[in-house]
């Protein structure tokens, strides 16, 4: 693995390349429940991650990037694998 010193070659580029140690030590320590989690088609964005709050039949009520709720047909969120 390469550290943030190393990446410093790169210039203003490295951070596009590597996100600072910090962020990903913060992301993999981030707990991840395979039931809920799930991506929901979005025009400006084509996929947007979301949580699964409540399934009723064929609707799903799912909370987007902890900003907005939506209300979807099970036909529309996708599992994240």
């Amino acid at each position: 693995m390469s550290t943030d010193a190393e990446m410093a070659i790169y210039g203003k580029a490295a951070i596009y390349l590597r996100k600072p140690e910090r962020e990903r030590i913060e992301s993999q320590s981030a707990p991840f429940d395979a039931k809920t989690a799930c991506y929901v088609a979005d025009v400006k964005e084509l996929y947007l991650k979301a949580k699964i709050l409540k399934k009723d039949g064929d609707k799903v009520t799912v909370e987007i990037l902890d900003t907005k709720e939506a209300e979807l047909r099970k036909l529309f969120d996708h599992p994240v694998q």
